[in-house]
């Protein structure tokens, strides 16, 4: 703990306390939203604490201590989420991309598009209408409280844009203009 409100306040020194403290609040977010999106794992799975901390073998942490992961109010390390994952028996980045999807404000990685899958259900673009079709699918089997949002390889992107009979080009700008109108902030200026 030491080591890291020393790297911190290192940090702190060389962006000032307004980064810090920026990167503080998404931090502390993601560390919720972590939680969160463990604790609907579990329950998924209509397990109880007690049932996943059982599960995870000899007791390798307290009821107290995964409450504290769920309620997003203690770091969980890289070695316990992996622990926690395979108990659950499902992948670490899948947990990790469940996140991702729900941070505001978070750029897909680099070279991919993201989609708001309801925003292009809802668009009524005649040239969009397979792109439609296939967003509708793909809502219908994601599974209950997962994100809409997709990111999508340049590639997939491609193939979407000849599925729609439009370059590739304007397919990105009409996706982009979609999510700009969809988004909560759209409108705003940014400080």
């Amino acid at each position: 703990m030491l080591a890291e409100e020393g790297i911190a306040a290192r940090g702190q020194r060389r962006r000032g306390s307004a980064g810090a403290e920026a990167e503080s609040a998404v931090a502390l977010r993601r560390q919720k939203i972590l939680g969160e999106v463990l604790r609907d794992m579990r329950k998924v799975k209509g397990w109880t604490r007690k049932v996943l901390v059982e599960r995870m073998g000899r007791p390798v942490i307290s009821l107290q201590t995964l409450a504290t992961y769920e309620l997003g109010t203690r770091e969980c390390s890289v070695t316990r989420l992996c622990q926690i994952c395979a108990a659950l028996d499902v992948h670490a980045h899948e947990i990790l991309r469940r996140v991702h999807e729900q941070l505001p404000g978070e750029e897909p990685p680099h070279g991919q598009i993201r989609l708001d899958l309801p925003a292009i259900v809802a668009d009524n673009h005649r040239e969009l209408r397979p792109l439609r079709d296939w967003a509708r699918r793909r809502l219908d089997q994601m599974p209950f409280g997962a994100g809409t949002d997709l990111d999508l390889e340049p590639s997939t992107v491609e193939s979407l844009a000849q599925l729609c009979q439009v370059t590739t080009g304007d397919l990105i700008a009409l996706l982009r203009a979609l999510r700009a109108r969809s988004s909560p902030s759209a409108g705003k200026e940014k400080p």
